[in-house]
């Protein structure tokens, strides 16, 4: 079974590591004055700091867009994976998690497992990177998960 992996950008991933892991990364908008960016796109972290000293009002999330994420998930089913480990920023800050529940059945050609971290930055970052290597190494889906639940 060929499974990738995917997170958000509020793990911190560079870009470099990522890539070597084949690590897919979902970039969170978040809104600065009316004005939404793309995390790690649209806008570096200092340029997000530096606009942080000026904003009118505090910085607000949203999530991605329902349509780019079920265009992300079909096609990895169409380069040939056969289930998505998702990998997501804890529920009890962001809905992005049930979200993924909430669309996976609209997603026919490939598996879809939204997994909620329970935690986010570098700590989810790890968790998928964790989740990544196991993949590669051939692991199945029950494997990975059990894993990730107890690390």
């Amino acid at each position: 079974m060929k499974i990738a992996v995917v997170t958000d950008s509020t793990a911190y991933l560079e870009p470099e590591v990522a890539e070597q892991y084949g690590i897919k990364v979902v970039p969170i908008p978040f809104i600065i004055d009316n004005k939404v960016y793309n995390e790690g796109i649209d806008i570096t972290t200092e340029e997000f700091y530096s606009k942080l000293k000026t904003t009118e009002s505090f910085p607000s999330t949203s999530q991605p867009a329902i349509g780019e994420l079920i265009n992300l998930y079909t096609s990895l089913g169409n380069e040939g994976y056969d289930a998505v480990i998702s990998i997501h920023l804890a529920g009890t800050i962001s809905g992005l998690v049930q979200t993924i529940e909430n669309i996976r059945e609209q997603v026919t050609n490939i598996d879809v497992i939204p997994f909620d971290s329970k935690i986010t930055v570098r700590l989810m970052g790890n968790l998928a990177i964790a989740a990544a290597k196991m993949a590669q190494a051939g692991k199945d889906v029950d494997e990975i998960i059990s894993t990730l639940e107890s690390l």
